[in-house]
């Protein structure tokens, strides 16, 4: 039987008691200025739940009250992008977009076709005439400049014109003894027989005896001859020991 009178003990009441019982106390409405002991008496008073409840609907409140920024939006792809004084600009951000120029080789691209030496001499073939104009040109001013350090850069130049028109030619010669083994291929085929590709080092041994016949006509194989005896004796000397003394 429960204990009466003025000496009987009352029971304790839960703090979660409060939140469906009794009437709960007039709230701030503003928990942000409150301190921290005003907010441990407004927990005790309204109770673990409520309070709970009451921090959750102040900061919805809070982020509701914050004036929503507009996105950055374009009018026109072609003005400047407008950004909002509101939000920190990027260090880093790009104003105008612009297009990455691509580099593109000619030498190494599909797009420019495939390289044909036949039909790259006939297509460039006047540039012969004005090589040839160029190197009478540097004569001329190789002869008024007798010394010094512009007839040292004429005289380089007229050499590596020479070199250049010699490499030239040596190329022409090796595409006409292609085209006539091509020839010769294409008869054999034709008479029924098997036709006969050769090997590399043959190609060489035929271009050294075209080009042994060449200087033998144009009388140049002796300095030729002597040269080549030059060049070799000088690596062969890089070749032997170096002797210790």
């Amino acid at each position: 039987m429960a204990e009466s009178g003025p000496g009987a003990r009352r029971p304790r009441r839960s703090r979660d008691d409060g939140e469906s019982g009794a009437a709960t106390p007039n709230l701030p409405r503003d928990m942000s200025n409150m301190s921290f002991e005003e907010l441990l008496e407004l927990q005790s008073q309204v109770g673990t739940k409520a309070y709970k409840q009451l921090v959750a609907t102040a900061g919805t409140k809070k982020q509701d009250s914050r004036p929503r920024v507009q996105n950055a939006c374009v009018a026109d792809k072609h003005k400047p992008l407008e950004m909002s004084a509101k939000v920190r600009v990027p260090f880093l951000r790009q104003v105008v977009p612009v297009s990455k120029k691509v580099a593109r080789d000619p030498r190494f691209d599909d797009l420019s076709g495939e390289y044909n030496p036949e039909v790259f001499d006939k297509t460039y073939e006047f540039l012969n005439d004005i090589r040839t104009k160029e190197k009478e040109l540097v004569r001329k001013q190789l002869k008024k400049h007798r010394s010094g350090e512009e007839h040292e850069k004429l005289r380089q130049l007229l050499q590596r014109m020479e070199q250049q028109e010699m490499a030239q030619q040596e190329r022409k010669r090796q595409q006409e003894l292609r085209l006539a083994q091509k020839q010769e291929r294409r008869v054999q085929a034709q008479q029924g027989h098997r036709p006969y590709f050769l090997k590399r080092s043959e190609q060489r041994q035929l271009a050294l005896a075209e080009k042994f016949q060449e200087l033998k006509r144009s009388k140049k194989l002796d300095s030729f001859l002597s040269r080549k005896r030059r060049r070799n004796a000088g690596k062969d000397r890089r070749r032997l020991p170096v002797s210790k003394e």
